[in-house]
């Protein structure tokens, strides 16, 4: 019988990454100088995730869905994105802004031949006093204004700046040209792709003097130039129930705000679930077991496992996150 499975996380060193996926949520990224982004679940290719808990310990994902299919991620899902699993779950931690970048949608990735497109979202883990982040222009723009801009070295001038808060939540579609600022501590939930166009770098220099590619022109069939009206997403969340946050086909991701037990029955949705620890800490009960979780860890359950139960201890908040497989 299949159960829930944890995986051992994978670093990244970052130009622009910092500290606190150590001082805060406590992991040990080793000798890395920084450590941008935790790769909690992933699929993607040269980046398996590999199991560490139970009798599948030091299995890798994919390797999971090939032998269990529909079982491990759902039925339609399997059908829909065979032995890939379809998600990349991250913790980033931003010291510094990130690249303005932009990610192609599914049309166009596939006509590039370069997978699947890359649709993301953000929820706030925690976030400095004058934390910030872009998101979309600002106004409606032609493409040939933002060439102009960006030859200038002026496109900041055309971006939508946010002010950013812990638990604050933000959907960024594929097409919407974006990027983190210093002091976010966020959990990412994308698509799995690792495909990102790079528009401005800040001028930045490596460690070795260099600066980092730019992809101006693979970037423009990418963009989408409209602005849009509401960038951060509207939510309130109540103790002891489910609160939907973000719903597109490409994933369906709720919070969980509880002080008491909450039963969730897995089987209903026909698609895995991934629960992770945004504050506070739990224990997730299933029939033959338990396995607890503490902040930032993330948790792969099952399609077929049937009824869960969390267990907060005190008040604890869990992300969950599945596909919609009637969307598939």
């Amino acid at each position: 019988m299949l159960y829930p499975f944890k995986f051992k996380p994978i670093f990244k060193d970052k130009i622009w990454g910092g500290r606190k996926i150590k001082t805060v949520l406590g992991m040990d990224f080793g000798n890395l100088p920084n450590c941008g982004e935790v790769w909690m679940i992933s699929g993607v290719g040269g980046n398996p995730s590999v199991v560490t808990n139970g009798f599948l310990e030091g299995n890798e994902l994919n390797e999971l869905v090939e032998v269990y299919m529909g079982e491990l991620v759902g039925e339609k899902i399997f059908a829909r994105f065979g032995n890939e699993f379809p998600l990349l779950i991250k913790i980033i931690d931003s010291n510094d802004w990130l690249s303005i970048q932009v990610h192609p949608d599914d049309e166009l990735a596939q006509k590039r031949k370069i997978g699947n497109g890359k649709t993301e979202m953000w929820y706030m883990l925690d976030a400095d006093p004058e934390a910030e982040l872009i998101s979309g222009f600002n106004r409606d723009i032609e493409a040939e204004t933002y060439m102009q801009h960006l030859e200038d070295n002026k496109i900041k001038d055309l971006l939508n700046v946010v002010h950013v808060d812990k638990s604050d939540v933000f959907y960024i579609p594929a097409g919407r040209v974006h990027a983190l600022g210093p002091g976010c501590l966020l959990a990412e939930i994308q698509q799995t792709s690792d495909t990102t166009y790079r528009i401005y770098d800040w001028d930045r220099i490596d460690a070795a003097g260099m600066k980092r590619e730019l992809h101006a022109e693979e970037a423009l069939a990418a963009i989408d130039f409209s602005k849009t009206v509401d960038y951060k997403t509207a939510y309130e969340s109540e103790l002891n129930k489910t609160t939907p946050l973000i719903e597109s086909p490409y994933f369906i991701t709720r919070l969980i705000d509880a002080d008491k037990p909450v039963l969730k029955n897995i089987n209903e949705l026909d698609s895995f679930v991934v629960y992770m620890v945004v504050e506070g800490n739990c224990i997730l009960k299933y029939e033959e077991g338990e396995i607890g979780m503490k902040l930032g860890e993330t948790v792969l359950v099952p399609a077929s496992l049937g009824n869960i139960i969390i267990e907060p201890n005190g008040k604890s908040k869990l992300l969950e996150i599945f596909i919609d497989a009637a969307r598939i």
